[in-house]
C-alpha cells in the first residue's frame, strides 16, 4: 500500500492506517448541474490515474509528507506502547487486503495475504470491516476464525470456528441495525441495474444492507451520465444516502451506523469496553474508513490514549 497513515498521540497510541484519498464522501445532492459537476470533479480527484505528478500535486504531497513522518521511523515506539496490552486488529478489504481491480468480483485474496491474516487471528482478535456483503467477504477470505463486519458494519457476525478463543457466545449474527431496509435496498438495486445498463462498464453490487455502483471500468466522459442516472433513482428514496468512495458510489440507509460504530460495537462485543489495556489497530484505504478513525476520540475517553485533534499523525 502507499500513503499509509498511522495515528499516534504524544504519550500512548492506538494505530490507524489509511491511504490518503480526496475528501469526497459528502452526501450527493442532485439539485443543479453545478453539484453534479462538483461530484464528477471529486470522482476524478479520487481516481488513481489523477494522482500522477503535476507541479502543484508534487508540492502538496511534499508538504503533506513533511507534516506526517514515517510510521516505520516510529515502529519501536509503537511496539513499546503496545506491550502489556491486548491488540485487536480491524482490517478493510478492498485496497487493503486485496488490490483494487477492474472487476470487483475478482478482488481475490492472495494465498500469502490469507496466511498472514490467519496468523494474525491466532494471536489477536481480528475483524474485517468492509462495504462488501458478508457472504462476498467470506467467499474471498474463507477464514472461520474472524469477525466479519459487512455492509459498512451494518451486518456483523462472529467467528464460525467453534474453538476460536476470541468467540463470545454461540450467536453467529451479532447485529444487523438496518434490517428493516432490506426490501428497499432490493428494490433500489433492481432500479439501478435497469437505469445504469446503458452506461458501459458500470456495475451495481448488492451488498445486502447497502449498494455499490462501481465506475472503475466506466470511461471518464460517461461519469456525469452515471451520476445523473444514480441520482435520479436515489432522489425518490429520502431515507437513503449516496456517498462516494474509491472508484465507487455507495448507497446506504440514513441510520447512525458506519464503520466507526461497527468498531465500537466489536470492541464492546470482545469485552474491551471500558478497558485501558486494549491496543486497537485499524487499517484501511478509503474515506469510509475515516469513520473508524474518528472513533479513536471515543476510545480516548476510555483512557486508551487515542489521538484527538491536533496530535501528530504518522504515515508509512
Amino acid at each position: 500500500m502507499e500513503n499509509q497513515n498511522v495515528v499516534a498521540p504524544e504519550s500512548t497510541i492506538n494505530l490507524a492506517i489509511t491511504v490518503d484519498v480526496a475528501n469526497s464522501s459528502n452526501n450527493l445532492e442532485m439539485d443543479g448541474g453545478a453539484r453534479i459537476s462538483a461530484w464528477v470533479d471529486s470522482m476524478r480527484a479520487s481516481s488513481p490515474k489523477h494522482h500522477k505528478s503535476t507541479p502543484s500535486l508534487v508540492e502538496d504531497q511534499a508538504s503533506w509528507m513533511g507534516q506526517h513522518p514515517s510510521a516505520l521511523d516510529m515502529f519501536e515506539y509503537i511496539i513499546d506502547d503496545s506491550k502489556g496490552k491486548q491488540i485487536a486488529m480491524f482490517l478493510d478489504y478492498d485496497g487493503t487486503l486485496s488490490p483494487i481491480v477492474k472487476d470487483p468480483d475478482r478482488a481475490f485474496l492472495s494465498d500469502k495475504m490469507r496466511a498472514t491474516v490467519r496468523k494474525l487471528a491466532t494471536s489477536f482478535p481480528t475483524a474485517i470491516v468492509s462495504g462488501r456483503s458478508i457472504d462476498k467477504l467470506y467467499e474471498f477470505v474463507g477464514l472461520d476464525e474472524l469477525y466479519y463486519a459487512g455492509s459498512h458494519g451494518m451486518d456483523i457476525r462472529g467467528p464460525r470456528e467453534a474453538g476460536s478463543k476470541y468467540k463470545k457466545g454461540s450467536e453467529a449474527v451479532l447485529t444487523q441495525p438496518a434490517i428493516e431496509f432490506l426490501p428497499m435496498i432490493d428494490e433500489v438495486y433492481k432500479e439501478l441495474v435497469e437505469r445504469t445498463k446503458s452506461t458501459p462498464g458500470a456495475k451495481v453490487e448488492n451488498n445486502k444492507f447497502c449498494l455499490s455502483v462501481h465506475f472503475r471500468c466506466v470511461e471518464e466522459e460517461k461519469w456525469k451520465e452515471l451520476v445523473e442516472q444514480v441520482g435520479s433513482v436515489i432522489k425518490e428514496y429520502p431515507t437513503l444516502l449516496l456517498k462516494q468512495g474509491r472508484k465507487v458510489l455507495e448507497i446506504r440507509p440514513t441510520i447512525e451506523w458506519n464503520k466507526g460504530r461497527a468498531l465500537e460495537f466489536l470492541l464492546e462485543s470482545l469485552g474491551f469496553a471500558n478497558c485501558s489495556d486494549v491496543f486497537p489497530v485499524y487499517i484501511g484505504d478509503d474515506k469510509t474508513d475515516e469513520d473508524a478513525f474518528k472513533v479513536m476520540a471515543f476510545l480516548q475517553r476510555l483512557g486508551n490514549g487515542c489521538p484527538s485533534e491536533g496530535k501528530p499523525v504518522y504515515k508509512e
